[in-house]
């Protein structure tokens, strides 16, 4: 090309789309967090990568996709209109209603028009000189904001195992958290699932009936406790509703706001009769009792664990016909509950059936991909179609994979890939100002985090407007206070002794450490009302 003929492409682009405030992603926060600045009058966006909302339950449509809490305590709590009007089908609802669920808040609150859909981020920087972020598109379309929220979600970032050969597969390749909208057809395909996670025990007792052969490819066995849902009733849909005031405060002082409380008793101050009897009727309770509604010292005391483990090994035992297949599908290497609890509907009655193929790679490893299926040391399986159901680079690997910089021209990957993700009070990194990041890093029940921390950002972003505040960021000194905080929390837990996406160490290369808030939902609240009481202490404004 010509020097006359040359044209500055940035100089016919069009003008960025002016914001106040940009969210990224409508899922539960991105939803809530939009309608939250909404009702400050402001110029507000989300820019989602999909063609629709719903975060997790529109990306996760694989076959048996369901919530782990009751409905009822996931649902938006901000509205008594929404819960008066809408009706949950099952105690445990599916991806297609938590889908439609999402659409329906987005219509109610006349959302949508605020959201730009297939607008995936590639870059966000920031302007010292203005103090405003500079966004980009894969598709090119830019937006200028005073405010960048993140909402993201902590299991988006879908992860590949480094496993060669995977291009090579000439069968279908399916990742479950990217599984298609229209339906897939396996009847009469032999099918391998590699993973035994909590999507994979979700998903195998569905594909079972109708695929011609399963083979299970699991690297760590799981402590899988039946999930036990259930239709609701007419009866019983009226008295969720004439209760949702007592449901929400119930998961509002729990600690990880689920509706389970622990037993204040410690495992052996009971008899051993007594202990038991309480194992059995904890077991027979659906949803998350098995797991948060256990003695209290469950998770700080190993003799205290390994009793009730070897409680639930023997509930896994008495499924499996098979002694070798119980053997393999008994977890020993890991403490119960320091993994996420997989909660499950004939996951273990599935190994029973003729056509399903359980294969321990832990004794032999898959060592490669192959045009026609999957090879380990001893033998090739050959497959007409895999799942890969390997799960996520959780927390953080969303944001890292987007191009984020802040005012010194450094990317908070290449921020976090050195130090570890490091925030104040898990909202703000420092370097990265007016950047909130309402990710759900505080271990508990997503929803009813998704609102204290969407109520937070709300009320920081009036109180810098009232007060002409135009920038905001995290001070180092606080940020180091509250890092260091955060890890002593961990200290004595059983969640640090396994490796699992809790601690980012199923990521290969990724720093392991707990990367989630540990104190638990009430106290995370208390610590954040107070930052603000304080005139938002901890934080530089400008």
């Amino acid at each position: 090309m010509s020097q006359v003929a040359r044209i500055d492409e940035a100089a016919v682009r069009a003008p960025a789309e002016e914001l106040d405030a940009l969210v990224v992603g409508a899922g539960v926060s991105g939803l809530y967090q939009l309608y939250c600045l909404k009702q400050l009058g402001l110029k507000v966006k989300i820019f989602e990568a999909g063609d629709g909302v719903g975060g997790t339950w529109y990306w996760n449509r694989y076959p048996g996709a369901r919530f782990d809490s009751e409905s009822y305590s996931y649902a938006y709590s901000f509205s008594k209109d929404l819960l008066k009007e809408w009706n949950w089908a099952e105690h445990y609802s599916g991806q297609p209603e938590n889908e439609q669920y999402l659409n329906f808040v987005t219509d109610k609150f006349a959302l949508r028009p605020h959201i730009r859909f297939n607008a995936r981020i590639k870059s966000a920087h920031f302007d010292g000189k203005t103090n405003h972020w500079h966004v980009e598109t894969e598709d090119g379309h830019r937006a200028r904001t005073r405010y960048l929220v993140s909402a993201v979600g902590i299991l988006s970032a879908h992860h590949f195992p480094n496993i060669p050969g995977i291009s090579s597969f000439k069968g279908m390749s399916l990742h479950t958290a990217r599984w298609p909208k229209d339906k897939v057809d396996l009847r009469g395909k032999r099918v391998g699932v590699i993973g035994t996670g909590s999507t994979a025990i979700q998903l195998i007792p569905e594909i079972a009936p109708e695929v011609a052969h399963l083979t299970v490819f699991q690297r760590s066995a799981n402590y899988a406790c039946p999930l036990r849902n259930s239709k609701i009733s007419d009866e019983e849909q009226e008295s969720i509703k004439a209760r949702y005031d007592e449901i929400f405060e119930r998961c509002r002082r729990t600690f990880a706001s689920f509706m389970q409380e622990s037993d204040p008793r410690k495992t052996f101050e009971v008899s051993e009769e007594e202990r038991y009897r309480f194992y059995e009727e904890v077991w027979a309770m659906p949803g998350f009792h098995k797991w948060f509604g256990l003695f209290h010292d469950i998770m700080t005391d190993d003799a205290a664990n390994e009793s009730y483990a070897e409680f639930v090994r023997g509930k896994i035992r008495e499924r499996v016909k098979d002694p070798k297949v119980a053997e393999l599908l008994t977890p020993r290497d890991h403490p119960f509950g320091s993994k996420r609890i997989p909660l499950e509907t004939n996951y273990y009655e599935t190994f029973n059936r003729d056509n399903v193929l359980l294969v321990d790679v832990k004794s032999d490893p898959i060592q490669a991909i192959t045009p026609h299926g999957v090879k380990t040391g001893a033998q090739e399986y050959e497959l007409d179609v895999i799942i890969y159901a390997t799960g996520f680079d959780a927390i953080t690997g969303e944001l890292t994979r987007i191009d984020i910089r802040g005012e010194d021209g450094r990317s908070i990957k290449e921020v976090w890939d050195a130090e570890g993700p490091s925030t104040y009070l898990t909202f703000m990194s420092e370097g990265f100002p007016n950047f909130f990041i309402v990710n759900g890093a505080v271990f508990c029940n997503f929803t009813r985090c998704a609102e204290v921390v969407g109520n937070w950002v709300r009320d920081c972003v009036k109180y810098l407007r009232d007060h002409g505040y135009q920038r905001m960021e995290a001070e180092k000194a606080a940020q180091e206070a509250w890092v260091e905080h955060a890890a002593s929390l961990t200290e004595g837990m059983l969640f640090t002794k396994t490796d699992s996406w809790f601690m980012g160490s199923n990521v290969p290369g990724k720093k392991r450490q707990f990367l989630f808030y540990a104190g638990g939902m009430p106290s995370f609240r208390e610590k954040i009302n107070e930052v603000a009481a304080k005139g938002y202490e901890g934080f530089r404004l400008s």
